[in-house]
C-alpha cells in the first residue's frame, strides 16, 4: 500500500506520521501521480498547529501538502492532453501531495521541462505563484526601488528575482551569510534587525516605492514609517496589518493556477529564475524536515522525497 503523511490532531512535529493508505483512484478529469518530490511550506506548518483554524480548518485524520511534481502513473475519464508515463508538476488543493501517490486535477498538472530538477519541480507550486502575487500586487514599474523582507526565504528569494525581471531596484532584507546569494542575483543585501530602517534609507538612496513583507513582526509599520502607500504594501504573513492599515494582503490565491506555474518553470528552463533548494528529505523524516523549517533562517526551500 503507498504511504502518506497524516496527523489526527492539532500540535507539533510529533502528530505527524507516515502511513500507509488505500491507494488514491482518479476520478473524471483527474490524474493519479507517483510522487517524486514535494515541498513543505509554512502555512502547511500553521495548519498543523491549529493556527489558522478560523481560516483553514482541518479534518481529521488530516493530510497535508500542496506542492507536487512526479510521473502520471493513472489517468481517470475525460482526460486530455497527458498521457500515462508524462513527467508532470503541478498541485493538489486537497492537503494530500506528501505522499507516494496523489491525485489531482489534470488541469491542475503542467509539463515538466527537462531542465527543471525534480526538487525545483516540487517547489514550484506554492512559493512560486506566491511570489509573483506578490511582486503583481506592488505594481513595480521599471525604475522602483522594492524592499523584499524574508528574502532569502522561500517565498521571498524567488520574489527578488521576480522584481528584477519587472525592472525594479531590489533591496532584500536578509541575515549576513544570505548577501552573497542575494548580491549574485542584483539585489541589494540588508541585515534586518535594530536600525534597519536607517540601513534601508541609506540603501534606497532616501526613496521606498514599495514593499513586500514575507514574514510579518512588524515588516508592515515598517513599510509605512518609510513612506510607502498603503496601496503599494503587500504582506503575506501579517493579516492583521491589512485590516488595520489597507495594504495588500495578496499571496497564493492570487497567484493564478497552471498558467502561472508553467511560466515559472519556462523560467527556471531557461536558467531566468534559480529556486534554492536548502535540503532534501526522505517522506518518512517528514518531522526532521518540518523542525528544519520551524528553525528560521531557512534559504529556499526543503523538499521531501517519497
Amino acid at each position: 500500500m503507498p504511504r502518506a503523511v497524516r496527523f489526527e490532531n492539532y500540535g507539533d512535529v510529533d502528530v505527524l506520521g507516515v502511513v500507509e493508505v488505500p491507494r488514491p483512484v482518479p476520478g473524471p478529469g483527474h490524474a493519479l501521480v507517483r510522487v517524486r518530490a514535494t515541498a513543505i511550506n509554512p502555512g502547511e506548518a500553521k495548519i498543523r498547529e491549529g493556527a489558522l483554524h478560523d481560516r483553514f480548518p482541518a479534518t481529521f485524520p488530516s493530510g497535508q501538502g500542496s506542492d507536487l511534481a512526479g510521473v502520471v502513473e493513472e489517468l481517470g475519464q475525460d482526460v486530455h492532453g497527458l498521457d500515462v508515463g508524462d513527467e508532470v508538476l503541478g498541485f493538489t488543493d486537497e492537503r494530500a501531495a506528501h505522499a507516494e501517490l496523489v491525485v489531482a486535477p489534470a488541469e491542475d498538472l503542467v509539463p515538466r521541462p527537462p531542465a527543471v530538477p525534480w526538487e525545483v519541480a516540487g517547489s514550484l507550486y506554492v512559493a512560486g505563484t506566491t511570489a509573483a502575487a506578490v511582486v503583481r500586487a506592488v505594481e513595480l514599474k521599471a525604475g522602483d526601488c522594492v524592499v523584499v523582507s524574508g528574502a532569502a526565504g522561500g517565498v521571498g528569494s524567488i520574489a527578488v528575482q521576480l522584481a528584477r525581471h519587472a525592472g525594479a531596484r531590489v533591496i532584500g532584507l536578509a541575515s549576513e551569510v544570505n548577501h552573497h546569494w542575494l548580491e549574485s542575483h542584483g539585489i541589494v543585501p540588508v541585515t534586518y534587525g535594530e536600525g534597519v530602517a536607517e540601513r534601508i534609507r541609506a540603501a534606497a538612496n532616501g526613496v521606498v516605492d514599495a514593499f513586500i513583507d514575507c514574514i510579518g513582526g512588524g515588516y508592515v509599520e515598517l513599510a509605512l514609517e518609510l513612506g510607502v502607500a498603503p496601496e503599494r504594501i503587500d504582506t503575506i504573513a501579517d493579516f492583521a496589518a491589512v485590516q488595520k492599515h489597507g495594504v495588500k494582503g495578496e499571496g497564493n490565491a492570487m497567484g493564478g493556477g497552471a498558467p502561472t506555474l508553467a511560466e515559472l518553470a519556462g523560467l527556471v528552463a531557461d536558467g531566468r529564475l534559480e529556486v534554492p533548494i536548502a535540503r532534501t528529505y526522505p517522506l518518512s523524516e517528514v518531522r526532521a524536515a518540518f523542525r528544519e523549517l520551524d528553525s528560521g533562517h531557512v534559504h529556499g526551500k526543503i523538499v521531501l522525497r517519497p
